[in-house]
Parts: C-alpha cells; structure tokens; sequence
C-alpha cells in the first residue's frame, strides 16, 4: 500500500507540474496577445488625427506588417520554449521575459522608423506646442487680471532697463568729452 502511496504522490506531484506549465504558457499567450493589442493601439493613436501621404501610409503598413511578423515569430519562439519546459528541459523564466523585450524592441524599431511615424509624432509635438502656448496665454491673461506682473511684462521691463543702461553710458562719455574739452 505504500508504494501505491508513493506513486500517487509523484502522479500528483507531475500533474501539479504540468498544469503550472500550462498556466504559464497561457499566461505567457495571453501577455503576448496584449501586447500586440497594446502596439497596435499605440500605432493607431499615433496616426489618428493626421493621414499621411500615400508613400508614408504605404510605408507606415509595412513596418505594422513586419512588426506583426517579429511578434508571431516571438510567439512560436515562447510557444517552442514552453514545450522545451513541458518536456522537463530546463527553461529559465528569464528566457521568456528576454524573448518578449527583444520582440518589442524589433517590433517598435521597425514603426518608429517610418516616415508616417514620424510625421505623426511631429503632428503629436506641433499639438502639444500649441497647447503650451494657449496655456502660457492662458496663464499670463490670468496674472494680469490678478494684478501681478507677466513674464513678457518683466521682459519688457528689463529689455527697457538694458536700453536706459546703453543710453547712460552714451550719455557719460559725452559728458566726460566735454569736460576733458573744457580743461
């Protein structure tokens, strides 16, 4: 009866193992899925609000298509590593973080080469400028009501007091020729 016992355990101990196997390939899918979602979003949002030319967009679906490559290799990659695992070599929970950061890094230099990218990362920043501007005018509106001194104001003031400086030494050089003429 104890050798049955102890088979038992190691039975249940393997299946233990096994479904532990599983749960992390899953898991392991199911973080690639979303990370493809993930860039996908962010590719999409990156685009949104400005169509670039047809030679950029062209090239923008390119550069998706290649970097949706590079992530169904990766998946075949962790899917051969987590068989590795489920055949009792020994697989390093690292080899599989590794494998993903590697992936997103291809994947992204790929889109973040292309000139549609960059067009609308320029959009993102010429947005973002103006809004800065708003705000500064926005803001300088507000101090001014308040009766607080502006930013451009104190500029003016002292480009004002620059040129009062310039003046006055003009002015007493004048002066000290004049009186060096007297003596």
């Amino acid at each position: 009866m104890a050798t049955t016992d102890a088979g038992d355990d190691v039975l249940e101990q393997w299946n233990r193992m096994v479904d532990q196997m599983n749960d992390t390939v899953a898991k392991s899918v199911e973080q690639n899925i979303k990370a493809q979602a993930s860039f996908v979003e962010s590719w999409a949002d990156a685009m949104e609000g400005s169509m670039p030319e047809e030679q950029a967009l062209s090239e923008g679906f390119e550069a998706y298509s290649n970097a949706y490559e590079i992530w169904m290799e990766s998946a075949d990659e962790l899917f051969e590593r987590s068989r590795q695992a489920s055949d009792g070599e020994a697989v390093p929970i690292e080899a599989f973080r590794d494998i993903w950061l590697q992936t997103a890094n291809e994947a992204f230099k790929e889109v973040m080469s292309t000139s549609a990218f960059a067009a609308a990362t320029g959009d993102v920043v010429e947005s973002m400028l103006e809004l800065q501007r708003e705000s500064q005018t926005v803001s300088q509106d507000a101090l001014a009501q308040m009766g607080i001194a502006t930013q451009s104001e104190l500029a003016e003031v002292a480009t004002r007091l620059v040129e009062i400086e310039r003046r006055q030494h003009s002015i007493e050089q004048k002066l000290d020729t004049i009186i060096q003429q007297r003596e």
